[in-house]
């Protein structure tokens, strides 16, 4: 039986129910005085969303008998520039993960170095947000670890993924906040199911914030950089498809 599970049927039913609801939220939405309160600042954003959820929950483990069969390569299945061939050609030999910003000790980490590192194994379910889902294995060091190795400083407030990809000739970007990146559900993933990435999920490193739809998962991570706001990063809310598409900065499940 496959384990591939479809939310289109719980979404579609919900929002046959929620229809006079949403129908007040979209005159609400009109309105610019709301809007100007709704979408005033970050902090005020940012903040009912982290007091809405218990951001120190565990997302959901399983076994390797739920394991799906088929997991989808989700976003880019492989990036095909120049730079990022010569990587897989050599076996990422030459491949570096820098880690910077607002930090006391910048790394410039190879893969070796980073499979090194004490490392996490997790059995979660990964949650698209076109609409399926599957349970994989991963594994890898928590991203906490490395941004305690760099010292993170105490100015910093999230952490940026800088990707392989391109989107419109853009390398794909996302950032989570420090809530998320100490979580211990958070890793760099460099095994997937028992065998190192392959390109098309994400090869050599992807990000696992267990806790976040798909999207958030960064793949092909290059730089990783600590920063005070993300007014400087894009268009400012934070990720590519963010600033793009208006998808939810904190896409909490």
């Amino acid at each position: 039986m496959s384990r591939i599970i479809t939310r289109r049927g719980l979404v579609t039913g919900a929002a046959v129910g929620a229809g006079t609801l949403l129908a007040g939220c979209d005159r609400l939405g009109q309105n610019e005085t709301f809007r100007s309160i709704l979408f005033k600042g970050e902090d005020i954003h940012r903040g009912l969303q982290r007091a809405l959820t218990d951001r120190g929950a565990l997302a959901p483990q399983f076994t390797e008998a739920q394991m799906s069969p088929i997991f989808r390569e989700n976003g880019t299945r492989n990036p095909n520039t120049d730079a990022y061939n010569a990587h897989v050609a050599n076996r990422f030999a030459d491949w570096r993960l820098k880690v910077g910003g607002l930090v006391d000790r910048p790394l410039d980490l190879s893969l070796a170095q980073l499979r090194s590192m004490p490392a996490r194994t997790q059995i979660t379910r990964h949650d698209c947000v076109e609409g399926w889902s599957a349970i994989g294995k991963w594994h890898g060091p928590m991203l906490g670890t490395v941004l305690k190795a760099v010292g993170v400083r105490r100015s910093a407030r999230y952490v940026v993924f800088h990707c392989a990809d391109l989107y419109r000739g853009t390398p794909y970007y996302e950032s989570i906040d420090m809530i998320d990146a100490f979580h211990p559900q958070t890793i760099l993933a460099w095994a997937m199911n028992g065998h190192p990435l392959s390109v098309g999920h994400g090869a050599p490193v992807r990000l696992r914030v267990e806790r976040q739809l798909g999207y958030k998962h960064a793949k092909y991570v290059m730089r990783i950089d600590a920063v005070e706001s993300l007014a400087g990063i894009g268009l400012g809310k934070g990720g590519y498809w963010e600033d793009n598409v208006d998808y939810d900065w904190y896409a909490g499940i």
